[in-house]
């Protein structure tokens, strides 16, 4: 198994950003393939390599991005996702560790669980790890943060 950080790339991120599909210039999407020379990911270097070219993509503003480019960039994030998915896992985490790392990495506060976990006490208890995160609150926090529910369990 790889040593890489899972990035959590994923298709949906690609279509964020990505011009809406439309009709390809085939002569331009060969020529943008060709440049990248996307392969179904076997390792680390291939990784790190269609990873580079999926953040240069990202990185365009999304009016200035082809058609083409938006086609590529979806393949990429295909790619990469499934490469992540085969090679890559999270460390195992306990739900209060997993819902403070969501929050930091979302730049939220406590508060904004308010509406999915209820009192102000009962999130911090949570955080805190003095409570456990029960079902129906998993499932609202992985709504929440559209990640699985298994990661609150």
């Amino acid at each position: 198994m790889s040593a890489v950080p899972r990035l959590g790339v994923t298709s949906a991120q690609a279509e964020a950003g990505a011009a809406a599909p439309s009709k390809i210039d085939s002569r331009k999407y060969g020529r943008l393939l060709g440049r990248a020379a996307p392969v179904v990911i076997e390792t680390e270097e291939e990784y790190q390599r269609m990873l580079t070219r999926f953040e240069h993509l990202m990185d365009k503003d999304e009016a200035s991005m082809s058609a083409e480019e938006g086609r590529l960039l979806r393949l990429l994030a295909m790619l990469l996702e499934e490469y992540e998915d085969r090679n890559v896992s999270l460390p195992p985490f306990s739900p209060d560790k997993m819902l403070r790392h969501l929050l930091a990495e979302k730049g939220l506060r406590q508060s904004d669980l308010l509406p999915v976990i209820g009192s102000k006490s009962r999130v911090s208890e949570i955080i805190t790890g003095n409570r456990s995160i029960s079902k129906s609150q998993a499932k609202k926090l992985a709504a929440f943060f559209h990640v699985p529910v298994e990661l609150f369990i």
